[in-house]
């Protein structure tokens, strides 16, 4: 390979590195055939994936297969138990050729609840449709024998072999046996206990299993309440500690399902701005994704989602080969093809499905975004004043927004500042520091008003361009402090929004309007984050400000006040003295060998008077 080319292909490479997400998934490497050369899982896909490019990777493997990299994908999923399950999937159905092959055949293990009269629960490899129904499987021992184990002592299913039906058990063709003595099992054989009991426990054992474990949980707090109010503390605590086991375990996978097979997952993901659709598609085999792919569709003539997916679904089949007999989709289509189910989940495993290939349609969504903003940084600047915009349904783009935000500790050395986004960044050279000169007193709102006037009667006054958004660092009484100078003193019109804070001191809330309303806007949103960046730069601008004034005026009247003290003689104190206290804690004979004797004895006095 070239050197150009490969130059290409790096940067390609690393692009697409920087923007992974943080997540869990399963990362598929690819050579310039086309071929998968390597699967891995991660806890974070972006910091697993990085790794390999690190300049320190002395591994001469791992040099060999970066070196053999043209394309990146991925797929992400909820844990790290399902990347796990996912990349152990994919690589039995690739073969990649540098991953360690799983020649012995063998899979995750999986709980098996037989369908039998009295059902047995026991841990299996060997998978058999017709034999029970199977829940995993489970990356980690751990977790299954410890939903095992709590099965066994919530529910005692029977552990024995024998082939038990009611018939034989009314002949009395059984004995109780030794697990019955241990209290290991309630002895439906002989009897003791009857088949709706064992039945009723074996259904809430199956939702254990799925994951329903909110009415077990329920119950068993009742139970635990009941036993601490007849002060039975020890059985309470046992069943306190089964309930932490339940929570705490999660004992379904969304990447595999052993009672679905040979199922196509597509679903689709819009972005509006661009007219593009995103459709990712999932091909699910014995139980296991096997392939995940997202591929990008151009809007020509502003078709539906069901129009889109009518014409993605055959040729995503055709390219992938797919002979699925059912197809997952979010929404019905009119167009279906001969022999094949469609089916829209509302719940249960194919939800599970269908909500993972979604989470990968948002994700490429997201990928795709931020590679295009990282070519063309305006382009994420108009989006986020559009997105603004269109939240507060302004005139025009807020091009230019200014922030407040005054300083003061009880009134003394009173200041405000303004700080100024354009295109929402930081425009440093147009910031603005004021000080108070009207109020008296620790007032915020007189001090806005003295801030606001003063700014913008200047800039009428000297021709400048107004802001297209005034945003307050408070809520409802800031923002009616500005509208008055603004409307009613100064009669202009520049749009007044505030950023409330909640009981916890943490911005919350947006707000825009005369009277006020909050606006809706997803607080961890990235418009969201920009405009609590503005409010915690004004709030940095006037302490940074207030503090700066704050220890000049302390200096001037310890200092500046002793007579015969000059800029000089100052500067070489606080140079080997460090700071005031310490000047005044200094005996004359160490001021001496600093600032001569006469300096040094009219300071001295000075600080003695002060004393007394």
């Amino acid at each position: 390979m070239k050197n150009e080319e490969k130059e290409i292909i790096n940067a390609k490479l690393k692009n697409i590195v920087a923007n992974m997400p943080e997540q869990p998934g399963s990362y598929q490497f690819w050579d310039a055939d086309g071929n998968i050369i390597y699967v891995g899982k991660a806890k974070a896909l972006k910091r697993r994936v990085a790794s390999y490019f690190h300049k320190e990777v002395d591994r001469f493997k791992t040099k060999v297969l970066v070196s053999k990299i043209c394309d990146i994908s991925y797929t992400v999923v909820n844990s790290e138990e399902d990347a796990l399950l996912l990349e152990n999937s994919l690589i039995k159905k690739y073969k990649p050729k540098y991953n360690v092959l799983l020649k012995d055949g063998k899979t995750y293990p999986s709980i098996c609840v037989t369908n039998e009269p009295f059902p047995r629960i026991f841990k299996t490899r060997n998978l058999k449709p017709k034999g029970g129904t199977y829940y995993g499987p489970y990356s980690h021992l751990g977790p299954m024998f410890t939903v095992l184990e709590l099965i066994k002592k919530l529910f005692k299913p029977r552990a024995c072999n024998m082939p038990m039906t009611l018939e034989r058990i009314q002949e009395g063709k059984y004995k109780t046996c030794l697990k019955y003595h241990l209290h290991i099992c309630d002895a439906p054989c002989v009897g003791k206990q009857s088949y709706e009991d064992y039945q009723n426990n074996i259904n809430k054992a199956r939702e254990i299993l799925k994951g329903n474990t909110r009415n077990v949980i329920r119950q068993l707090q009742e139970e635990m309440t009941r036993l601490a109010g007849q002060l039975r503390f020890e059985e309470a605590e046992i069943i306190k500690h089964q309930i932490a086991m339940i929570e705490a375990f999660c004992a379904k996978s969304e990447v595999v399902s052993h009672t679905i097979n040979n199922v196509d997952v597509f679903s689709i993901t819009n972005d509006e701005h661009r007219k593009t659709a995103f459709i990712n598609y999932m091909h699910v085999t014995n139980g296991s994704i096997n392939q995940a792919f997202t591929i990008e569709y151009k809007r020509k003539l502003d078709e539906t989602d069901e129009e889109l997916l009518a014409l993605a679904i055959p040729e995503i089949r055709k390219r992938f080969h797919s002979d699925a007999k059912e197809i997952i989709l979010p929404e019905d289509i009119e167009w279906h093809l001969d022999g094949v189910t469609v089916t829209i989940p509302q719940r249960g495993d194919k939800k599970h499905l269908l909500d993972l290939s979604e989470m990968n349609g948002k994700q490429y969504k997201v990928d795709r975004l931020k590679q295009s903003e990282k070519l063309n940084p305006e382009q994420r600047q108009t989006r986020l004043m559009k997105e603004l915009q269109t939240a507060l349904k302004l005139p025009k783009l807020p091009y230019q927004i200014e922030c407040f935000d005054n300083s003061n500790i009880s009134g003394s050395d009173a200041v405000a500042g303004c700080v100024v986004f354009k295109a929402m960044k930081p425009s440093k050279k147009d910031y603005r520091k004021y000080n108070i000169k009207t109020v008296v007193g620790p007032d915020d709102y007189a001090s806005m008003k003295e801030v606001v006037y003063r700014r913008y009667s200047r800039m009428i006054e000297e021709g400048t361009p107004l802001p297209d958004l005034i945003i307050t660092d408070g809520g409802k009484g800031q923002m009616e402090v500005v509208r008055q100078v603004i409307q009613d003193q100064l009669h202009i019109d520049i749009p007044i929004a505030g950023l409330a804070k909640d009981d916890k001191h943490r911005t919350n809330e947006l707000l825009y309007g005369f009277p006020p309303v909050v606006i809706g806007m997803k607080t961890d949103s990235e418009l969201f984050h920009i405009l609590t960046q503005i409010q915690d730069e004004v709030h940095r601008y006037a302490i940074s400000f207030h503090r700066d004034k704050r220890s000049k005026h302390a200096l001037h009247s310890e200092l500046d006040s002793v007579k015969g003290i000059g800029p000089k003689t100052k500067e070489i104190l606080l140079k080997k003295l460090k700071s005031v206290k310490r000047i005044k804690e200094t005996p004359l004979e160490e001021l001496i060998p600093l600032i001569g004797s006469a300096k040094a004895n009219i300071l001295f006095d000075y600080f003695q008077n002060t004393k007394q």
